[in-house]
């Protein structure tokens, strides 16, 4: 099937079996000058109208394309919130650790030399994980939506 349409007149839609073709224009023509004598369009068309001047309505993707492309994000951001939560979790006891050896540079106690090295190899540990965290959380409030979309992807159709 294809759709034929008029740029005078959008709303008037022409459907005609096959493809677009000069034959499927030639029926469609057929089906306006029906629609002309029956006094049906709307609009005057100028003397020289053809069946070339007719619009081929491209259909477009339907809503299911649109859903399921919402759940496979969905289901990515998810996945990303897990990535997120694992990284998280697996650096915050050595970041913890880290953080409260950083106190004692706030402090007027003498510092050794092997606890200073130790606290600047840590900042690099502290820095990524800081860092993952505010990513997790970040992930975690657009996954709270990405949740819904799945519940609702997921609900039976008879509730």
């Amino acid at each position: 099937m294809v759709q034929y349409t008029l740029a005078q007149s959008p709303e008037i839609i022409l459907t005609v079996p096959g493809k677009d073709s000069a034959k499927a224009r030639e029926k469609a023509m057929d089906q306006l000058m029906k629609l002309m004598d029956e006094g049906k369009l709307p609009t005057e068309l100028e003397d020289g109208f053809g069946p070339q001047q007719l619009i081929e309505v491209k259909e477009t993707p339907t809503d299911t394309a649109s859903d399921e492309d919402a759940i496979t994000q969905a289901v990515q951001i998810l996945s990303n919130l897990a990535t997120l939560k694992l990284k998280v979790q697996e650096s915050r006891t050595e970041a913890m650790e880290i953080r409260k050896a950083v106190d004692i540079l706030f402090s007027d106690q003498p510092v050794t030399d092997e606890e200073m090295t130790r606290l600047k190899e840590g900042f690099k540990v502290l820095k990524n994980y800081a860092q993952a965290n505010l990513r997790y959380q970040e992930a975690r409030a657009k996954a709270e939506q990405a949740r819904q979309v799945l519940d609702q992807a997921l609900k039976s159709p008879d509730k």
